[in-house]
């Protein structure tokens, strides 16, 4: 599956690059939940997946973080932890290529600069940039964040109630088995009458 058609195009030479550097393989997949992109090492090979259902820039950016991910790996081996500072400082330096070029729209480049001074395991962590890559998605969600306290959705076939925002998350009672479980803000949700 040729990469191009899921990131920008100005990106696509830099791109090449690197999987040519490191012989990496890179696949589009179908959405899982609980992650945006994968790198495995198996068999003396770099494999990469990336959800097909990101946008151009969710998608350049996830890619990079995995091919950051190959390059600590040729490194550093086994030696070190998945995002330690190494990774971030690898990562950092390859996303910083993508800063020249016109690539990211002005609304992106501040957001993304200010995450990239301690970049997380997934962006899916900083709410602000997840929110403004979430303007470039086809298809737009609620997120918890953008309903009311004491309103209903439902996640993933099951029903709940918004509660309350507890430091980073939002608590929510499932109405099916009558337990709280703590919600990411950025979760998208559909939201229900009941």
């Amino acid at each position: 599956m040729d990469f191009k058609n899921y990131i920008p195009l100005l990106a696509s030479p830099q791109i090449t690059k690197w999987i040519n550097e490191l012989s990496i393989d890179i696949r589009f997949v179908n959405p899982r939940k609980t992650k945006l992109g994968d790198y495995r090492f198996r068999n003396n090979q770099h494999f990469i997946t990336i959800n097909n259902n990101l946008n151009k820039y969710a998608s350049l950016i996830t890619l990079t973080h995995e091919i950051a991910h190959a390059f600590t790996f040729a490194e550093f081996g086994n030696t070190i932890k998945p995002h330690a500072r190494q990774w971030k400082e690898i990562f950092k330096k390859l996303m910083l290529n993508f800063f020249d070029y016109n690539i990211f729209p002005d609304d992106i480049l501040p957001v993304l600069s200010s995450y990239l001074i301690n970049p997380s395991a997934s962006t899916t962590n900083d709410e602000f940039l997840s929110l403004i890559l979430r303007k470039y998605d086809s298809e737009i969600f609620l997120t918890i964040s953008e309903i009311n306290d004491g309103d209903n959705f439902t996640y993933s076939g099951k029903k709940y109630i918004k509660y309350q925002k507890i430091r980073k998350r939002i608590k929510c009672l499932n109405l099916d088995n009558n337990r709280y479980y703590l919600f990411n803000p950025i979760t998208q949700i559909k939201k229900i009458d009941l």
